[in-house]
């Protein structure tokens, strides 16, 4: 690979973003921001090797060394995307790990979702719709939902669960009315989490 070739940046689906964005806000301090300190940082993080440090961002060893000897400043479009997720995905483990154990067992965590709903029921219910939605999800489902995303589970793994828990946060009322309503949900247009 040459130091202009780059390989494609990964896509990530909406849920995985949104819930890699929730993380992002708990952290205490911000992340580095020049690609300059963010290769320190991933080279720290890697043990100095600049190769581990190519391979995760998806650039060459040598542009990694001219960044690390400060003869790059400024990266391209997908590069310096690529050198500010991995940096993010590395930094503060300890409080991510914190607010991910809290919402786990104890929080829960709030979604806002705007998507289109669709429904199963034993009686009648609505046609379904787009709806933005904002409620809780309990813990239990938070705790399924964070081990799929450590599991590497696809966008398509995670709707299923997503939408279980907003079924019953918000359209069982916690299994208080609407027994045997099932939802499902397509066409995401937005989504976010709050730890």
């Amino acid at each position: 690979m040459s130091n202009h070739e780059q390989q494609p940046a990964p896509r990530r689906g909406k849920v995985l973003e949104a819930l890699a964005r929730a993380e992002r806000k708990v952290f205490t301090r911000p992340a580095p921001k020049s690609a300059n300190a963010q290769v320190e940082f991933l080279l720290t993080q890697m043990k100095g090797s600049a190769k581990a440090v190519a391979e995760h961002v998806g650039t060459s060893t040598r542009t990694i060394e001219r960044y690390r000897a400060g003869k790059l400043k400024k990266p391209q479009k997908r590069l310096r995307a690529a050198l500010a997720e991995a940096t993010e995905s590395e930094w503060q483990p300890q409080v991510r790990a914190q607010a991910r154990a809290q919402a786990a067992t104890s929080r829960g965590m709030m979604v806002e979702v705007t998507a289109y709903f669709g429904f199963t029921c034993t009686g009648s219910s609505d046609d379904g719709r787009e709806r933005h939605i904002t409620t809780d999800i309990s813990p239990t489902y938070v705790k399924q939902i964070l081990a799929l995303q450590e599991a590497g589970a696809t966008e398509e793994e995670l709707h299923p669960i997503v939408a279980e828990a907003i079924t019953e946060s918000y359209f069982t009322e916690w299994g208080t009315r609407a027994d045997g309503l099932r939802a499902n949900f397509t066409a995401v247009t937005s989504i976010s989490f709050r730890f």
